[in-house]
């Protein structure tokens, strides 16, 4: 048996639980992601992690993966609609901790 959850920000905790989600997200939320930049704006990342990070948010159904087929070919990960539908929690839970 599936036990609820009581809080409507206890599921998005715990999506982003893990390394670096949170900050993935975050940079999500204000435009479409693309790993190399990923990798000069978090700080202390590496490639292993973030595409870790990455391939849990995707699973999660909060990014999805794109790929651009304009020469040069790369990928972007974008918000989905489930992630969409949880930025206002996403900011609500930032704003607490400011």
């Amino acid at each position: 048996m599936e036990e609820k959850e009581t809080c409507p920000a206890q599921r998005l905790l715990k999506m982003l639980s893990g390394k670096w989600k949170a900050e993935i997200f975050r940079l999500a939320v204000e435009a479409p992601l693309r790993f190399n930049n990923l990798l000069r704006q978090i700080q202390g990342s590496n490639k292993q992690s973030l595409a870790t990070a990455l391939k849990e948010l995707e699973e999660e159904g909060l990014l999805e993966k794109i790929t651009i087929k304009l020469k040069p070919l790369h990928i972007e990960y974008n918000l989905t609609e489930k992630g969409k539908a949880l930025i206002p929690v996403f900011q609500h839970l930032e704003g607490l901790s400011q």
